[in-house]
């Protein structure tokens, strides 16, 4: 603890270092902010949950209560009413796949979730240009040319 009572900062070293030496505990960190002392219950939702519950909700904070772990689910306005008759075995397949009884009670809270975004796939390059291509001038060095073809293609690619 620092003589402020806070947190205490790392030390500057003047030097930069790699962002995996400090990423793990800054991410630790923002987990048990929220509660999770084991973050598999989060980074595995889909797979816990099942793919319709988990477009419905998703884990928001774990406290304990007075009976046990309380996990607080951000839900799709109206869902939370679904959910509740399904909480005791959304509580079961949590602390199945956990190993331990972990979570006893489920509280929702209504908000927005946002929509994880949908993967497109890249339309390919064409393998040749058209020689009214501007790119097809070009008389450089080798290895500018084959760069600059590709930078074509890429831009024929996407019309």
């Amino acid at each position: 603890m620092s003589k402020s009572g806070g947190e205490e900062q790392p030390k500057r070293r003047n030097w930069a270092s790699p962002i995996a030496r400090d990423a793990a505990a800054l991410g630790q960190s923002a987990f048990l902010r929220a509660g999770f002392t084991d973050p598999t219950l989060v980074l595995n939702w889909d797979a816990i949950a099942g793919p319709e519950t988990a477009r419905l909700a998703r884990p928001l904070r774990v406290t304990e209560g007075r009976h046990g772990g309380v996990l607080t689910l951000l839900c799709e306005p109206g869902a939370s009413v679904f959910l509740q008759h399904d909480s005791r075995a959304l509580c079961d397949r949590i602390n199945t796949f956990l190993g331990r009884v972990t979570v006893t009670r489920l509280k929702f809270v209504q908000g927005s979730l946002s929509r994880k975004p949908e993967h497109t796939a890249r339309p390919k390059p064409p393998e040749s240009l058209p020689e009214s291509d501007p790119a097809m001038c070009y008389r450089g060095p080798e290895g500018l040319r084959e760069a600059i073809w590709r930078l074509a293609r890429a831009r024929r690619s996407r019309g």
